[in-house]
């Protein structure tokens, strides 16, 4: 796949065997930035272990505002073997991690595939994470059906110009994450923590509330109320702050507030959805 390359819906073409970087800045060599248990994620991925994260070095949608953007879009990160990749699952798990958390995925999803059957044959027995910003194409999701048990991915935007501005021109944004989530759901179904506590399957979206609606939200609820179940996990994000080049764009170069997050929260409980992770405090 590496030799045309279309992992990601940007279809760059470029032939990545032959060391040629694709618009997500990426070759044929795997680069990995970091691996650890995380505790910052949701609570049924974090559990007491934490969440077994391996964070990928470069993206192809380049957000304008990505808080981990010395990673995704200046390239920090190592050079790292298939091997290394499974080794690196292996030590999340003998360290106690409750899955294996792989952010920002897609344009490494050969190097992962492989990694995992490697690290398979070698003990790993975690739930497998799709951590992902959402633009996926479906014809790579449907080759990841059995591999992925937690698709996670963002829902960034419900309007395409604004994934035209702040994520390179990504105009066509909403339209490849609504069709993402429509196969990621039917591959896993609804999330829904075990009596454990843990999450083993299921969907778990994300959405950021941004300053000024930039992320267009209750028309985000209204598309996930339409089109999926009404106890579809929703994590409804309150973490927003202005990075990288955030400062060049007036209108998202501030936080959130209360009510900017309040009105969002009461948007999607009057819709009925009932799975929702919610900041309190922002209720106050």
């Amino acid at each position: 796949m590496l030799l045309d390359c279309k992992l990601c819906p940007r279809e760059c073409g470029d032939n990545k065997l032959l060391g040629k970087e694709g618009e997500c800045q990426s070759t044929q060599q795997l680069e990995v930035s970091s691996f650890y248990p995380h505790f910052g994620e949701e609570g049924p991925l974090v559990g007491t272990g934490g969440s077994g994260t391996i964070f990928m070095t470069n993206c192809a949608l380049k957000c304008v505002f990505c808080i981990n953007y010395e990673i995704s879009q200046q390239g920090k990160g190592s050079a790292v073997s298939i091997g290394q990749l499974a080794a690196m699952m292996i030590r999340l798990q003998k360290l106690g991690c409750h899955n294996i958390n792989l952010v920002t995925p897609t344009h490494y999803s050969p190097h992962i595939v492989q990694a995992l059957d490697i690290a398979a044959a070698n003990g790993l027995r975690l739930p497998i994470v799709y951590n992902t910003h959402g633009y996926e194409r479906v014809e790579i999701l449907r080759i990841l059906d059995g591999i992925v048990d937690i698709y996670l991915p963002d829902f960034k935007y419900s309007d395409p110009l604004m994934g035209e501005k702040y994520s390179s021109k990504v105009k066509e944004y909403p339209d490849f994450v609504k069709k993402a989530l429509l196969e990621m759901h039917s591959q896993v179904g609804v999330a829904s923590p075990a009596k454990d506590g843990l999450m083993y399957r299921g969907l778990m979206i994300r959405h950021l509330v941004m300053p000024n609606d930039v992320s267009g939200s209750l028309a985000v609820m209204d598309w996930i109320a339409g089109n999926l179940p009404k106890d579809t996990y929703v994590n409804i994000m309150s973490q927003y702050r202005p990075c990288y080049k955030a400062n060049e764009y007036p209108e998202i170069n501030r936080r959130i507030t209360r009510e900017e997050y309040r009105r969002v929260v009461v948007h999607a409980l009057e819709l009925g959805l009932t799975n929702l992770t919610i900041q309190g405090r922002y209720l106050l």
